[in-house]
C-alpha cells in the first residue's frame, strides 16, 4: 500500500537523512519527494510504498525525527539531477554524502516513472565552489549525477504555513470538511510538483487553483445562473439546454411523457440544479430518473447519485466501477491529469456512484480502430440516434449520437460549440488547460474525432449539442 507523509521540518541539518534511513531500515519504498524551500519552507511531502504493519513503525520512528533546516544565510543554489536505481534505500547514500559536506537542501523533487530508475532532483545551497566540484566527484561514485542549469537563486521566505492557510482558503470558500483538508493539500502540492516538473512556475499553479475555486464558489445559491433555452425539435419533442457557468451543460430531452437527462454537472450544484429540475419538470421529485452520460469526467458525473437509472457506454461503466472502488479512473491514471481530478472531485464534494445503477447500453468493441466506431442505436420517443465511440482522444468511453432524421447531435466533449460560451464558463474553461495540461488524453486524436463527427453529418440544417457553450447551428450543403 502507499501512503503520503505530509510532515513539518525541525530546524536542524540531516533530518531528511533519518527518515530515508527510517524507511530504508523497515524496506520501504520512497515513489516520490517534493519539498520547494522558495514555496513553504517547512513542509515536506513523501509517498512511500510498503506494508501497512511497515507503515505503521513508520508512524511511529516518524514521530522521533524531523526535516531539513531553514538557513537563510544561503543565497547559491545548485539544482542537481541524480539517476538511482527505484529501490528501498537507494538515495540513502547521496543523502549520507550530502550530510557530510554539511550541504542544506533547499529542493527535492522525484516520482516513479515506471522505469528501474527513478531522477532524484536536489536543490543545494553552497557556498564554496569548489566544493561542489569536490562532492560531484564523490557523487559520482555513487550515481549517475547531472548539473541542471540554475541561472538565477531560488526567492526564499519563511513561509512555514504556507500549505495550511493555503489549504485552509480552499475549505472556507468551498465549505469542505475539516477532514477533506490533508488529502486536498496532498493534491494541491502533487499538483504543484508535477506542473514544476513541466516548466509551470508553482505560484502559478496555486494561484490557477484557487481562481479555479473561486469561481465555482461565488456562483453558488443565488448567485448560481445558468442559461437555460428550449429548443423545438418536433410538435412533441423539445430539448431544454442547461449552461451552468462551471462545469457541464445538462440537456433535458421531453418527448411526450418522456423524460431523459444527459451529463449532469458538478455535486457542488445539486442543491441549485434540483430547483432548476423541479421548475422545469413539476414531477420531478416522483418521476423515474434516467441519464445518459457521455463520458466518465467529473464534470458531468455530479448528479448521477439523484437518477435510478444510468446508461453509459462499456468503457464509461468501467470507469465509474473503478472510482467506485476506489481505483484510478482513466483521468487518474494519467499522471498529468490526476491532481487536478483529485482537486476538482474534492473541491465540488464528488462521490462515486453506486454502479448497481449503471445501464452498459451498447456492446463493447475492444479495438476501436478507427476515430469514431458506431456500436449500436438508441431510441427514445421520437428520436433515433446512431451512437458512435470516440477513440479516446478526450475520454476512453467516450460517445456522440446523431438522429439522421431530425438533424440533431449530441456530441458532449468531443465537439463544443467554443464561440458559444458565455464570459464565466469561458473564464471557467481556461484552468483545466493550465493544471492538467491539456483537457484531453490525446490532443492530436480527438481532433480526428471532431473531424469525423462533422464528416458524418448529412446535408441539411443540423443542431449540435455539445456538453459546454450553447447549441450550434450547422449547416450541410450539397
Amino acid at each position: 500500500m502507499k501512503k503520503t507523509y505530509v510532515t513539518s521540518m525541525p530546524d536542524h541539518i540531516g533530518a531528511f537523512l533519518k527518515a530515508s534511513k527510517c524507511f530504508s531500515a523497515l524496506q520501504i519504498n520512497i515513489t516520490r519527494v517534493s519539498y520547494n524551500k522558495a514555496v513553504d519552507s517547512h513542509t515536506l511531502f513523501i509517498d512511500a510504498e510498503g506494508t501497512k504493519e511497515q507503515l505503521d513503525k513508520a508512524d511511529i520512528e516518524l514521530e522521533k525525527i524531523g526535516y531539513l533546516q531553514n538557513n537563510s544565510s544561503k543565497t547559491s543554489i545548485v539544482l542537481l539531477e541524480f539517476c538511482l536505481k527505484d529501490v528501498p534505500g537507494s538515495v540513502t547514500d547521496i543523502l549520507m554524502l550530502i550530510n557530510s559536506f554539511n550541504f542544506n537542501i533547499s529542493y527535492i523533487s522525484s516520482q516513479e516513472n515506471g522505469t528501474d530508475y527513478q531522477l532524484f532532483k536536489m536543490g543545494l545551497y553552497i557556498d564554496d565552489p569548489e566544493t561542489i566540484s569536490e562532492f560531484l566527484i564523490e557523487a559520482e561514485k555513487i550515481c549517475k549525477v547531472r548539473v541542471i542549469d540554475y541561472n538565477s537563486s531560488e526567492k526564499v521566505y519563511d513561509n512555514s504555513i504556507f500549505y495550511n492557510t493555503y489549504v485552509m482558503g480552499l475549505k472556507q470558500m468551498m465549505g469542505l470538511a475539516e477532514e477533506a483538508g490533508r488529502e486536498l493539500m496532498v493534491h494541491v502540492n502533487l499538483a504543484m510538483q508535477t506542473l514544476d516538473e513541466k516548466g509551470l512556475s508553482p505560484y502559478r499553479t496555486f494561484d490557477s487553483i484557487s481562481k479555479f475555486a473561486e469561481l465555482l464558489s461565488v456562483s453558488k445559491g443565488n448567485s448560481f445562473m445558468p442559461r437555460i433555452s428550449n429548443h423545438k425539435i418536433t410538435d412533441n419533442t423539445d430539448i431544454i439546454l442547461i449552461e451552468p457557468p462551471c462545469g457541464s451543460n445538462t440537456i433535458i430531452i421531453k418527448t411526450g411523457e418522456k423524460v431523459l437527462f444527459v451529463d449532469c454537472g458538478y455535486a457542488c450544484y445539486s442543491e441549485e440544479m434540483v430547483n432548476i429540475f423541479r421548475k422545469l419538470l413539476p414531477d420531478f421529485d416522483n418521476m423515474k430518473k434516467t441519464i445518459l452520460i457521455t463520458h466518465a469526467d467529473v464534470d458531468h458525473c455530479g448528479l448521477l447519485y439523484m437518477f435510478d437509472e444510468i446508461i453509459v457506454s462499456f468503457r464509461t461503466a468501467e470507469c465509474l466501477q473503478k472510482e467506485y472502488y476506489n481505483k484510478n479512473g482513466y483521468r487518474e491514471e494519467n499522471p498529468l491529469h490526476k491532481p487536478y481530478i483529485n482537486i476538482c472531485k474534492i473541491l465540488t464534494h464528488y462521490q462515486p456512484v453506486d454502479p448497481t445503477k449503471l445501464v452498459p447500453m451498447w456492446h463493447n468493441v475492444e479495438s476501436l480502430s478507427e476515430p469514431l466506431t458506431q456500436i449500436g442505436f438508441f431510441d427514445f420517443g421520437e428520436l433515433h440516434f446512431e451512437v458512435y465511440e470516440g477513440k479516446g482522444g478526450h475520454l476512453p468511453g467516450e460517445i456522440a449520437l446523431i438522429d439522421y432524421a431530425h438533424h440533431i447531435a449530441l456530441t458532449g466533449d468531443i465537439y463544443i460549440n467554443t464561440h458559444g460560451l458565455t464570459p464565466p464558463q469561458a473564464e471557467y474553461n481556461q484552468y483545466a488547460p493550465i493544471l492538467m495540461t491539456s483537457v484531453d488524453t490525446n490532443p492530436a486524436l480527438c481532433a480526428d474525432e471532431r473531424k469525423a463527427i462533422m464528416q458524418r453529418l448529412g446535408v441539411g440544417q443540423w443542431q449540435i449539442f455539445g456538453s459546454h457553450g450553447f447549441k450550434k447551428d450547422y449547416s450541410v450543403n450539397s
